[in-house]
């Protein structure tokens, strides 16, 4: 790493979580996919260092999130790798390009951001992705978009067997489906279930808020 590198000025916490993030996503050549140069690419990272997080850095604290116009769901799901074991969808690509974000959810407008406070959703295992949202937004949290959910599993794969495979509430296409992710041959997945179906193994994935540079 260059002297010169913004990269190199480290802070305590969540300085460093944010830090190893970055370094994250070079390493899996997320310029590359997003046809940038490294950067180009750090040039819309960097930025989001002014508005880390001050309570925490472990797992589900916060996530730096690389939209899906930038990077496709489906690349960025195959880039998502847990104890050597590499991420996947079936979904078609044009079908999951169908999800979009709820409007309801105000988004930053950049093509990267951090995604705060994040919660798997334990308290809401067995419990209807429908009954979920209400429950989720009763509790003024916000359910996590599909970018969001690929950005945790990105940094954060160990969640999957530390805590629970989750739903992914805040994007939608229309139809009663909402997508998910969870283990798969012991593989990360991105699929989808029912919005009517309980399952005792899913939660519902929130947040506490959504930060731009």
């Amino acid at each position: 790493m260059r002297e010169s590198d913004p990269r190199h000025e480290q802070t305590p916490g969540a300085g460093r979580e944010f830090e190893r993030q970055v370094e994250n996503l070079l390493r899996k050549g997320y310029p590359a996919q997003a046809g940038l140069t490294e950067d180009e690419f750090l040039a819309r990272v960097m930025p989001l260092a002014t508005a880390l997080p001050t309570n925490g850095t472990r797992g589900g604290v916060f996530a730096l999130v690389v939209r899906s116009g930038l990077v496709s769901r489906h690349e960025a799901m195959g880039l998502v790798e847990l104890s050597g074991r590499w991420g996947f969808t079936e979904m078609e690509a044009g079908d999951l390009a169908r999800f979009a974000d709820l409007p309801e959810i105000a988004l930053p407008s950049g093509s990267t951001y951090l995604v705060t406070g994040i919660a798997t959703g334990r308290d809401t295992l067995n419990l209807t992705p429908d009954t979920a949202l209400e429950r989720i937004g009763a509790v003024g949290r916000s359910p996590l978009t599909i970018d969001e959910g690929i950005a945790v599993v990105t940094h954060h794969p160990d969640v999957l067997e530390a805590e629970n495979s989750f739903s992914l509430l805040g994007s939608r296409c229309g139809d009663r489906r909402v997508t998910a992710i969870w283990l798969s041959k012991r593989r990360p997945r991105l699929g989808w279930c029912w919005a009517g179906n309980p399952h005792t193994w899913l939660g519902s994935a929130s947040c506490a808020s959504r930060v731009g540079a």
